[in-house]
Formats: C-alpha cells, structure tokens, sequence
C-alpha cells in the first residue's frame, strides 16, 4: 500500500526526436579476442572485458522490446545509483529492495532491433556516421542514453563504453572462461583536492579508460569487417545478444577512412577524449615519444591510430580539467588538440571543437580558463589570444600571407546544472532543481542536440534534419512560426546555422527593441543559450600540478582553486563526501566482490544491509 502509488510518478524519458526508430545492442567482449593495442596499465588486471551499448538507426517496422534503464543486476544498480546521487544509507537499502518499480524507467529504444540501411537516409552515403562517446563519473553505458538515442535518431551509430576504471557507480566484469561468474567494480570515492596523491589517482584512472577506448575502437572496426571471433565473442547477458544484431553492423559503419570517426564525452568523459586524441595523435612528437610512462600509446598499425587526425570532430560537454593539469601530463597539456595541429596543412581548427557546458561549470572559473586554454591552438600560453588563431600560410610561405584559424564553439546553456547533460536530470528533475538550480532538464538536451547536428553538418557529416519542436528555444532564421507548423517526423531543418554563431545575441543580424524596457534583442536569439568568448581568457585557470610544485601557482590561488574544485564535487558527485573517500587506486582496490550469478541475491542483502 505504502508504495502502491510508484508506478504513476516513475519518471519517463521523451521520444527521440529524429526521424528514425533506435535500436539498442549490449556488448560484452574478451579483451583476448581483440589482442594488443597498447600497453595494459599496471591498475587493469582485473578487467578482462570491455562493455559497451550500441546505439543504431532502426528500420520503420521495429517492434521489439524497450530496454530497462537500470542494468542488471538491478538491485545492486539501484543501490549504487542511490549511493551516487547522495541518498543515505539506510534510504538507499530501502529503494534497493524496489526494482520491480524503477523497472519501469524504459529507454525509448528497441533492443537488438533491425538496423536501417544507410542508403535509406535520404542520399547515396553508403555508412553510418560513428560516434564514440566516453561517459563522467558515476556514469555508465547507459547513463547518456537520452544524447545517444538522439543521436542515433538523427542517423548515426553511438558506441557508449562502460568504462572499469571505478568512476562508474557501478560495473560488472564478467568472467571470460566462465561468463556465469562475475565480479564486481564498485565505484571509488576519490577527493577532490589539489594532491600529488589525488592527481596520481586520476591519471591511474585516465590510463584505463584511453586503453579501454583503444580497444573498443579496435573492435568497431573488427565488427565492422565481420569479424566472426569478435561478434561471436560477446557475453553480454542475460538475454545474448544474437549474432545477427552485430553481424548486421557488417560494411555499414564509416570508421576506416582517417578522421571520419566522431568523439565526444562528458565531465570526466571529455578529459578522457582529450587525452585520448591527443596521445594517439602525437604519438611521434618529440615530447611524447621520450616520454618513459606515456598516459597511452596506441601501437603504430591499430585502429586507433589510423583514426585519429586533424579533422576528426569532437565535441565536449561540461569537461572536467583537473584531471588534465597532473604534473605527468605536462608535455600532453602543452599540444593543441589535433584540430589546431601545427604541422597539418590544411588544419580544420575551431570549426573541429565544439564545448557546451552547464552554467555551473560556465562559473566555476578556474575550469572555465583551463577549458578555454585546452580548446585553444597554444594551451601553453597563459592567456587566449587572438595571435593564436593566427598562422603563416602553407599555400604561400614565401608570401608571408596569415592564415586565420576560427574559434572552437564554446557555449553554455542558462539556469542548467551539470548532471542536466547527463539522464540524471531527466531522471531526478526534482532533485536537480531543488538542490543544483537546474531548470528545464529537457531544454539542454535538446540544445545539445542541435548544436551536435549542426557542428557535425559543418564538418561534411550526414545527419537529419533538426525537427520543428526542437526549435522552441528559438533562433531560426527562417522565422518559423513553430505553433503553426505540422510537428510531424517529417518537419524540420538542414541548416541551423544559428546555434553556432560565434557573436553575442544583441550584436546580431534582426535585432528588435523590446517596447517594456528598451533593451536591444535579436528576434533570432536562442532562450538560454549563450556564446563563450574565449580571447583573453586562460589567466585564471586553475593551477597545474606542476604549477604547485615550481611555486608558480601562490598558496593564494592553490587555495582558492582547491575551495571551488570541493565545492563542485557535489555538482559532479552528488553522494561524494572526505568520509567516502578511499584509498589509493590500485588493482586490489578496483576489484571489488568476487560474484556468481548464483549468489547475487545474497551479495545485493550483504551489501545494502
């Protein structure tokens, strides 16, 4: 009787918005059968798989079955999500004995469904676009599936790791040799503070997820050649995924021409790609090559490798640097990301980034300056400048002719907090609001939507239209009338131009006078959506490891940093206080509780006793 009522406020996810059905595939594969693509960090001995959830455009007809949120097994999720999201103890025991109720929260996506030709998109392109998207702390496969989902909607290929590293609330790594045997990774509770010890933890964590990346990429391609060891490989239970659902990704995904493969992340995710594009990329620079314990370097012949160059897009949400300014990834932090690399001839610079962060993230000012220095073609120099931008022309160097490279498109949506990038504010909009300010937890989502269709169209990516109701936020230069329009699967737009200008609302084109109070607007402007001016900012940053341990940095400013990096532990970690926090990462650490399939019912009482 106490919880009859349940079922009626179980929270619910919107429809995708794109023209496509999605379907979901789970995947579970042996590190064994991949093989070697880098080093294996002296942490990851207990990871003997890599996970991941496939994001795909679904044919029309697809009726298969929704999948659950909540991945098994639930009880024990249910509790480490409770845990992550701060809920006491005694409430998380409580809410973990209720499965059956959160079993309720569905993703909008068809498990295993048939995948769409990519030929029915519309024009001749022969494969799907490919993103690889790294999730933040306390995520997971499944954690961003709203973005994903929309993605795929919009006709692309997801590919979302579970990474093992312990920032996932929590993780089960099933046992190659026997899949019925399982043990688990429990999330590690780390602080945040400006330590030798806390920065050696993240980098630990950092190696895992780049070799956990290199992998995955290793296997898209090998399942997209129809590689039958890998596709048939997969443990993923408890329903098996049939080998259908992978064989049928065979020839269809646009990874092996060089800088066709999409990357993005968010929080923690977006400093693991960083340093993911930028290890792989420079993995001959003269700095990188010296260096004795590199974060990750991908051997010469591997996938990821042949990916990775100058014109590989990437986007970056609410990216986390702390993780990026250790003293051991100094001569990493000093490269630009590739699409601002110094030696590419034609390089893409500014149009190839593209950051949108919350507006808790926008104000927290030293991750601000340190994100804007990494995005820029120098982050050694201590501020943005516009000379950055600034290069001698490959064309004609005898000519002493200036070639400009444009600015990353950075941005930041209103009243949003940094879980609203993730499910958890649709999920939990009560909670977000209450506690964190963050408002319209839809209303992110869906301007992170559009900003990644049209940052994607302006890098020669095939994407679908941006659908009529996704406008409501305004900006459309076409002055759609978005009440009389048809809303129907079919309505939308090819350009978006205006969600990626680079100008503030008031300097552009249409500007009206607001009768009430006189102020100048532009009848084109996007509510709540705000452009970064990134030139001369970097002065503020917040101080490197390095910068510590040489006394750049004054005791004044490590202080400050380390008052406001603690306070947004709460934005990143909900649950995180000094008690949890644990000891230093290591194998034993990560390894969690040794399971069967058998005995998970005792370990989930054992646990959440």
């Amino acid at each position: 009787m106490v919880f009859s009522f349940l079922p009626s406020i179980v929270p619910a996810f919107p429809e995708y918005t794109g023209p496509y059905k999605v379907g979901a595939v789970d995947v579970e594969i042996p590190i064994s059968k991949i093989g070697s693509v880098s080093a294996i960090p002296n942490e990851a001995d207990h990871i003997h798989t890599i996970q991941f959830r496939i994001y795909y455009p679904a044919t029309p007809n697809t009726n298969n079955e929704s999948i659950t949120w909540l991945p098994p097994p639930q009880r024990l999720a249910v509790w480490a999500y409770s845990q992550f999201l701060g809920l006491s103890s005694r409430v998380a025991s409580v809410l973990s004995f209720l499965p059956r109720h959160l079993h309720y929260i569905k993703i909008p996506v068809h498990a295993n469904a048939t995948l769409l030709p990519p030929q029915s998109a519309g024009d001749s392109q022969s494969r799907w676009p490919t993103v690889l998207f790294s999730h933040g702390l306390g995520g997971s496969r499944n954690a961003y599936s709203h973005i994903a989902g929309s993605l795929a909607s919009h006709g692309m290929v997801v590919f979302c790791p579970e990474h093992r590293d312990a920032s996932a609330a929590l993780s089960v790594i099933r046992d190659p040799r026997d899949p019925k045997s399982s043990h688990i990774v429990a999330c590690l509770r780390i602080e945040h503070s400006h330590t030798p010890e806390v920065w050696a933890k993240r980098e630990t964590q950092i190696r895992i997820r780049a070799w956990e990346i290199g992998l995955l990429v290793e296997a898209i391609h090998r399942i997209d050649l129809g590689d039958n060891d890998i596709i048939k490989a997969n443990l993923s239970t408890p329903s098996p995924t049939p080998l259908s659902a992978l064989h049928q990704l065979t020839g269809q995904l646009d990874v092996h021409e060089p800088g066709k493969m999409i990357f993005g992340g968010h929080s923690f995710g977006s400093a693991t790609v960083v340093q993911v594009l930028k290890s792989t990329y420079y993995a001959d620079h003269p700095d990188i090559a010296k260096w004795d314990s590199p974060l990750f370097r991908p051997v010469e012949n591997s996938a990821i490798r042949r990916q990775i160059t100058e014109t590989t897009p990437t986007f970056l949400l609410d990216m986390w640097c702390f993780p990026i300014l250790s003293a051991a990834s100094a001569p990493l932090f000093n490269l630009p990301l590739p699409a601002h690399s110094p030696t590419a001839a034609s390089p893409v610079g500014g149009n190839g980034i593209l950051a949108i962060g919350s507006e808790a993230f926008y104000k927290w000012k030293e991750n601000m300056h340190s994100t804007a220095r990494i995005v820029s073609p120098d982050p050694s120099a201590k501020v943005v400048s516009q000379a950055a931008f600034e290069r001698s022309s490959a064309k004609r160097p005898d000519k002493g002719s200036v070639e400009k490279l444009s600015q990353p498109g950075v941005f930041y949506v209103q009243n949003s907090a940094h879980l609203n990038q993730s499910d958890f504010g649709v999920l939990f909009p009560w909670a977000v609001k209450k506690i964190f300010k963050g408002e319209q937890p839809e209303r992110i989502l869906r301007l992170n939507t559009r900003a990644i269709l049209q940052f994607l169209r302006e890098n020669g990516v095939s994407v679908a239209r941006t659908w009529y109701g996704d406008l409501v936020e305004g900006g459309t230069e076409e002055n759609i009338d978005l009440k009389r329009e048809k809303k129907g699967v079919d309505g939308g737009i090819h350009e978006d131009k205006a969600i990626l200008e680079k100008k503030p609302a008031v300097e552009k084109e249409g500007d009206i006078k607001d009768e009430e109070n006189g102020e100048k607007k532009s009848r084109w402007s996007i509510e709540a959506w705000r452009w970064i001016d990134i030139i001369g900012m970097g002065a503020e940053s917040g101080p490197s490891e390095a910068g510590l341990q040489s006394g750049e940095a004054t005791a004044q400013e490590a202080e400050e940093a380390e008052r406001d990096e603690e306070e947004m532990e709460g934005q990143m970690e909900p649950g995180m206080n000094h008690q949890d926090a644990a000891e230093p990462a290591s194998a034993a650490a990560f390894s969690g509780q040794g399971i069967t399939r058998n005995t998970r019912v005792a370990e989930d009482e054992r646990i959440t006793a």
